[in-house]
């Protein structure tokens, strides 16, 4: 009889295909995720025309999902720590596709805004869902590649809206883009056949069974005994109040600080995709059309994702955190000075990758900090509040811009904020991180803090 630590079982496997089905399906999901959340800047314009709304009306219906994915993203997050991540995922997928494509039935405003508030509970409760599946399964040398190339599908989906949607306005009218979205529900049944559970979860539930299975797929090469017993570290343990959690065990102030870094960058992401096309436009540049500027923004952020992941990697997640917040504050602040028109394409690539890119790997950052039994609830509580800063963003900037500020203090002022999230991520505690090696040291079999189970145990 031996005891199997299922999650150095995970941290030590060799990708394979249960890997790469995970990977799919997660970056899958994102791009359903990103293109739901991309898609109403598309359409904006033929909506205000069709439903006779003013721009503040129009702004206050684009923020009902901001509001909706605040909210998602805290209570989603932290349910899912409750019922399994699986469910936790299908309900998202069905609140952001089903309420999406109702978006495009509605007739008025009000209605209209209503349905992207529901939709923007899916929106904002998938994310850390899906970071907490790909962190929990992937092997630990590549973990941070990818749960960053996961997470770039983010930026496929504003891309595939941006593409997609010219066409389809034009054709059908701006309702086919909302009732396209309504699509992936189709994919639920499979989703839930195909994703894994949490581990800690099934530990809790005693499914050996599904345990077993997880494990051979883990690791294809190795026979199980029925005498065999799994186990989890102690802080992995799934229990019935994950959020206490979150401030145990010296947490609590690297917690504050992840909330803090969380809303600084989701404050850089939205003041650029709200205001830089106009701020660049006042100050006589040409950046050529916002379908083209979309793109060059979120090329950036892909690159930015899967290069900060491979960095991650390879050398300490922290430190190259720290200095893509420092190099989102020179790109932004260089954004506000005339450059030749190749250039300029070139510092808003920067400023993509170093903003929305910076976003994704804080995000791969999180998930490996806490322990798994707590990864949903503490990205999701760090996505909760930093939504605060995505909605809190268009509003100061607006109002920066309505004072005729020159272009290189509104641009400072976005960059400000990178400073900020810098500090907080430089004074995060790593010591306390579930991903420090100090939290692995010790064997299964000879930590007595640990959860034990077997078809004995549960006889």
């Amino acid at each position: 009889m031996s005891q199997i630590d299922v999650h150095k079982l995970a941290d030590e496997a060799t990708f394979n295909r249960f890997h790469a089905r995970v990977l799919c399906w997660c970056a899958l999901i994102i791009i359903f995720d990103g293109y739901d959340l991309a898609v109403v800047g598309i359409a904006l314009p033929s909506i205000m025309k069709d439903l006779g709304v003013a721009p503040a009306q129009a702004g206050l219906m684009v923020s009902s999902a901001l509001f909706g994915m605040v909210f998602g993203a805290i209570f989603l997050g932290t349910l899912a720590d409750r019922i399994g991540r699986r469910w936790a995922i299908a309900i998202c997928v069905v609140l952001f596709s089903v309420f999406t494509a109702a978006a495009g039935l509605a007739k008025d405003p009000l209605l209209f805004s209503v349905a992207r508030f529901l939709a923007g509970l899916g929106i904002g409760g998938v994310m850390p869902n899906v970071v907490a599946q790909m962190t929990e399964y992937a092997p630990k040398r590549m973990r941070a590649t990818l749960v960053t190339l996961m997470f770039s599908g983010y930026a496929v989906g504003g891309m595939l809206a941006a593409i997609l949607g010219k066409g389809l306005i034009e054709t059908y009218g701006w309702q086919s883009v909302f009732l396209a979205a309504g699509l992936p529900v189709l994919l639920v049944p499979a989703i839930l056949r195909s994703l894994p559970e949490s581990m800690p979860f099934l530990l809790r539930r005693g499914d050996d069974a599904a345990l077993r299975r997880i494990a051979s797929s883990l690791a294809p090469g190795r026979r199980w005994s029925t005498t065999d017993r799994f186990a989890v570290p102690a802080q992995d343990k799934a229990d019935s109040a994950p959020i206490r959690h979150l401030f145990h065990e010296g947490r609590g102030f690297s917690t504050i600080m992840f909330w803090i870094a969380f809303f600084m960058c989701l404050f850089m992401v939205y003041a650029l995709s709200s205001w830089l096309t106009k701020l660049m436009a006042s100050a006589g540049y040409s950046l050529g059309s916002a379908l083209t500027f979309m793109l060059v923004l979120n090329i950036g952020a892909m690159i930015g994702a899967v290069g900060g992941g491979w960095l991650a990697d390879r050398y300490h997640i922290k430190y190259v955190l720290a200095a893509m917040y420092g190099l989102a504050a020179v790109s932004i602040t260089l954004l506000g000075f005339r450059l030749p028109e190749e250039l300029q394409y070139l510092a808003v690539g920067l400023a993509g990758a170093s903003t929305i890119g910076t976003q994704i790997v804080a995000n791969a950052y999180t998930g490996q900090f806490y322990p798994t039994a707590i990864r949903s609830t503490g990205l999701g509580w760090a996505l909760g509040i930093g939504r605060s800063g995505a909605i809190l963003a268009p509003i100061v900037i607006g109002v920066l811009v309505a004072m005729n500020l020159p272009l290189q203090q509104n641009l400072i002022a976005i960059a400000i904020p990178a400073v900020i999230g810098l500090v907080a991520i430089l004074l995060v505690d790593h010591r306390r991180s579930a991903s420090a090696d100090l939290n692995h040291g010790a064997p299964a079999e000879t930590s007595e803090s640990q959860i034990h189970l077997s078809v004995a145990d549960r006889n």
